[in-house]
This record gives C-alpha cells, sequence and structure tokens, in this order.
C-alpha cells in the first residue's frame, strides 16, 4: 500500500510540475525566420503565433508566391524550435524518461 500512495504523491507533483511548465511555455517565444531573415514568424511555447515580420522588398506583386512560401518556411522553422524546446522541457520534468508516441501529460 505504501508504494500505490507513493506513486500517487509522485503522480501529483508530476502533475504540478506539468502545470508550471505549461504556464512558462506560454511566456515563452521563439522565431523562425527564411529567405535570410526577411521573413520572421515568432511563436508561443504552445505554437500560438505572436508576430511575423515581412521585410518590405517582398511586398511587391510580382513577389507574392515567394512571400507564401517565406511565410510557410518561417512558420515552420519556428515550430520546429518551439517543439525542440518544449521536448527539452519535458525532458527536464521527466528526468529523461521517454514517453510513448503520443502520450502526453497531464494523463
Amino acid at each position: 500500500m505504501k508504494n500505490i500512495g507513493q506513486m500517487m504523491k509522485q503522480a501529483q507533483q508530476m502533475q504540478a510540475k506539468m502545470a508550471e511548465m505549461q504556464a512558462r511555455l506560454d511566456q515563452v517565444e521563439m522565431t523562425g525566420a527564411a529567405g535570410g531573415g526577411m521573413v520572421q514568424v515568432t511563436l508561443t511555447g504552445k505554437g500560438e503565433a505572436r508576430k511575423i515580420k515581412i521585410d518590405k522588398s517582398l511586398a511587391a506583386p510580382d513577389e507574392v508566391e515567394v512571400l507564401e512560401d517565406l511565410l510557410l518556411a518561417a512558420f515552420n522553422d519556428a515550430k520546429q524550435r518551439v517543439e525542440s524546446h518544449v521536448a527539452e522541457e519535458m525532458a527536464k520534468l521527466t528526468g529523461g524518461l521517454q514517453l510513448p508516441p503520443g502520450m502526453k501529460l497531464p494523463f
């Protein structure tokens, strides 16, 4: 019975730490860039768009396709940075314990 009680206590502690991490992720900003920095997209640690910066030279009508491609690339770069940051924070939280794919905390 001690083991079950201890496991429950550890699960509650991990859940509290997870809530703290989620709150911190909302404050984190990661910026992705494309086109040598001509397009920048900033996301929160939760993946919500916070800012987009576009070099004025890309605002020309004949540059629309280039701009669209650079926006996608910058967004994907920012998203990858957010995912890497979240993975690092999760590793700190779980002590390096790898969770099965698709399993998310809190339970």
